[in-house]
């Protein structure tokens, strides 16, 4: 049998599918020009055997009740009934919420789910917990981002207006004359964009550029973090060391008056304060050309030649996400904006600064005149919040204290987790400490399609519809096509989608009214697709009604060409249109920050040595960067990403020399290993990646041999078994997920066989 050709979209490319006999064929939507590899992940997962079909308890929490459990992750599973299973679920969030109140419920999601506006699980979650219980522990930030959108409001007044409203792709491919970027341009990152990337144009642009001249020079471990369209030069740089090259870029450009005194003196503060600290006044310590090069490894005279290669060019200065998710990350992404400064560059028609450029299909694009609206989440009556990345830190010590942005605050004391559209044994570090974190808690809700590791922890499993099985409308600020997400396929077993789900649940609960508000799925998306209607009437822009929208598939929206306003403006008269940070300036010193007091993120840019450095032990730095072959962990069972592993494991890189010195050949499996654990990986030996470093992607579906173990074996790759569990600083408490240092042997013995894509022993009554 083969359906209709129905229109959908996902956060790396929309496209057309058709099943037939059970097989779906993918294609990649026509106005595309550099479709994403990963939508062939779609093709083999409908009815995968790790998906769930019905609903499920943990038989631990089912027969000894709600409390902490070191059983979770290694335990069996029981089949329920739906009727079963919102009872259980219903029941639990009540006695919590009674007892505890809700600022003892922690809403758990990462919003990378699905494309779909409507069925947001992250809105979903948090929309049911406001609805039903007046609302939930929150967390802020992201794991990408957590040190650089903390940062960034200080120094510049607004993170969006650098990243998302920045210097676009077009305006660099015909202005830039040098594009320096401290971590490259990943293609394999900016494939993708929540919300939906339905034209992948960053490698058109960067291929126009370099043909016209621009200059692409990228700062970073791994050679390939440059596109090979940009005929770029590679600059081999130490792990985490960014900060201090460009200190030290910084005084080159000085000690030869080489900066923009009269650009730094109108539109910046704190420029004297950071070049007498570069100058040495305050320890005695220049932080020159040759004081840099012992930290990150690149030869002095090279640092001088570089800084020499920017004077009187159009340079366009990025920093990559990869640089702020390590110890001290705060302080590349600030260095990056001063560079620019001292360059006299922000503002400037392909100059400037660029946070995140190429980190992030959203990245660099125009904006969208009128986009989809968002399913509203109510009102969250409790105040407590996370940054995203102290999860186990929560969990672990409820009550403690903790700086974040100035401010102490306290741990609350969680009991129930909500987790639907995320899994955070993919994003968080150290897993053995996540694992025992989750076991401190009476009861782990978790919806998923899939037997995840955060599934394989949750008490009470409720199987959720995958994209490809329910309705939705796809959409991104940045996008220009809204795209009509027709169900491909019928919902796998007994899944449920969230809304319907948590519908029910609020039915239960005494607050469907409140919930759904008299709307099924269908009439929420007519609803939201009339409110971007009105908000295009007002603009004279004509769209379809729904279903002429529907039918058609896909409608364009106009968009604007309104990238860096915000530094272009503040150039044109600072007095009229100032920033929205105290001084109304770029604050290369920031007197907030300063009265924080915190000596992990003084009130200037700073070299601090990280705690992750090579010794005897561990000689070796890992990267555990974004993967090529999945978003996150989305669809690790999908076809391109099994495709890319060897015998069944992620495969990790390390350059020759690093490799005879072991006597470890390509396609063998090594072990990967330090204090927190070890990981199984297959082995590529590349010249690409510099000595001393090896890469090890993330994304591999955490599987442990011994899930209880207190230093775990994970047959499959998964890098963040060895990754620290710290915040960046006291100001932003980001994520360190990137660096860690490591050892590698080659695996002698029989590697066990990955298990990830197995499901759990389930029991059917």
């Amino acid at each position: 049998m083969t359906t209709q050709s129905k229109t959908h979209s996902s956060h790396w490319g929309a496209f057309t599918a058709v099943l037939h006999d059970d097989k779906l064929a993918v294609t990649p939507y026509s106005g595309d020009p550099d479709p994403s590899p990963l939508l062939q992940n779609f093709e083999n997962v409908l009815n995968h055997k790790v998906r769930i079909a019905t609903p499920m308890v943990r038989r631990g929490w089912l027969e000894n009740g709600p409390g902490p459990d070191s059983r979770r992750g290694a335990d069996e599973y029981i089949a329920i009934s739906w009727e079963e299973a919102y009872a259980l679920a219903s029941g639990e969030l009540s006695r919590v919420a009674k007892a505890y109140g809700p600022q003892s419920v922690f809403g758990g999601s990462y919003g990378w789910s699905s494309a779909g506006r409507f069925h947001h699980a992250q809105s979903q979650v948090h929309r049911f917990l406001n609805t039903t219980i007046g609302g939930y522990v929150r967390s802020v930030n992201s794991y990408s981002s957590g040190a650089a959108s903390v940062i960034l409001p200080h120094i510049v007044g607004d993170m969006n207006e650098i990243a998302r409203r920045g210097v676009s792709w077009e305006e660099i491919s015909e202005h830039t004359e040098v594009m320096l970027s401290f971590g490259g341009l990943a293609l394999k990152n900016s494939q993708v964009a929540s919300g939906g990337l339905s034209e992948h144009t960053e490698r058109g642009f960067i291929d126009k550029a370099a043909k016209r001249g621009t200059r692409f020079i990228s700062v970073s471990p791994l050679e390939s973090d440059m596109p090979d369209e940009a005929q770029g030069e590679w600059l081999a740089v130490r792990p985490g060391t960014d900060a201090a090259l460009i200190l030290a870029l910084l005084h080159v450009l000085k000690a030869n008056g080489w900066t923009d005194e009269d650009f730094l003196a109108r539109y910046c503060v704190g420029w004297d304060k950071l070049v007498a600290y570069i100058n040495g006044e305050e320890d005695g310590e220049v932080r020159d050309a040759r004081w840099a090069a012992e930290i990150c490894g690149i030869e002095a005279a090279r640092i001088e030649q570089l800084a020499s290669d920017l004077v009187g060019k159009r340079v366009m200065i990025s920093v990559a996400h990869a640089l702020q998710r390590a110890e001290h990350g705060e302080q590349p992404v600030w260095l990056g904006l001063v560079l620019s400064a001292a360059l006299g560059q922000p503002g400037l028609p392909g100059g400037g600064y660029g946070y995140a450029l190429g980190a992030l299909g959203h990245y660099g694009k125009h904006h969208n005149q009128v986009s989809f609206p968002a399913l509203p989440q109510g009102q969250n009556g409790v105040k407590d919040f996370i940054p995203v990345a102290r999860i186990a830190d929560m969990l672990l010590n409820p009550g403690q204290p903790f700086r974040y942005n100035g401010q102490t605050l306290h741990y609350p004391d969680i009991k129930l987790a909500w987790w639907a559209g995320g899994n955070p044994f993919h994003h968080h570090q150290d897993l053995a400490r996540l694992r025992k974190a989750f076991n401190q808690l009476d009861t782990l809700i978790v919806h998923e399609i899939a037997w995840t590791a955060t599934a394989r922890h949750a008490d009470i499993v409720l199987p959720a519809t995958m994209t490809l099985e329910r309705e939705d409308v796809g959409g991104a600020p940045t996008d220009r096509n809204l795209f009509a997400m027709q169900p491909v396929a019928k919902p796998f077993g007994e899944a449920k989608d969230d809304y319907s789900i948590f519908a029910e649940l609020a039915r239960r609960l005494g607050r469907e009214e409140a919930f759904t508000e008299g709307r099924t799925a269908r009439q929420w998306l007519e609803h939201l697709y009339g409110q971007m209607q009105v908000k295009c009437r007002q603009q004279n822009i004509e769209v379809p009604d729904f279903d002429r929208f529907w039918e058609q598939g896909h409608l364009q929206l106009p968009q604007l060409k309104d990238g860096g306003r915000l530094l272009r403006n503040l150039r044109l008269d600072p007095d009229k249109h100032p920033l929205p940070t105290p001084s109304g300036k770029i604050e290369i010193f920031s007197q907030t920050i300063a009265d924080f007091g915190d000596a992990d993120c003084p009130g200037h840019p700073v070299w601090l040595a990280p705690t992750q450095v090579p010794d005897a032990a561990t000689p070796l730095y890992l990267i555990a960067n974004q993967p090529a072959t999945k978003l996150h962990s989305q669809l690790d069972y999908g076809k391109h990403s099994v495709s890319e592993k060897v015998d069944g494991r992620e495969v990790c890189r390390i350059h020759p020399d690093d490799a005879k010195r072991r006597g470890i050949q390509p396609g063998d499996t090594v072990e990967i290993r330090n204090v927190r654990g070890s990981v199984l990986a297959s082995v590529d030996i590349s010249e690409r990646i510099m000595p001393g470093v090896i890469q090890l992607p993330t994304g591999a579906w955490y599987d442990p041999v011994d899930p209880q173990a207190a230093q775990p074996l994970c047959r499959h790759g998964n890098p963040n078994v060895l990754t620290l569990d710290v915040g960046t600083s006291s100001l932003a408490q980001g994520c360190c997920g990137q660096i860690t240092t490591v050892e590698i042997a080659r695996y002698t013995q029989t590697a066990p066989q990955v298990q990830a894509f197995e499901p759990p022993v389930v029991l059917y009554r």
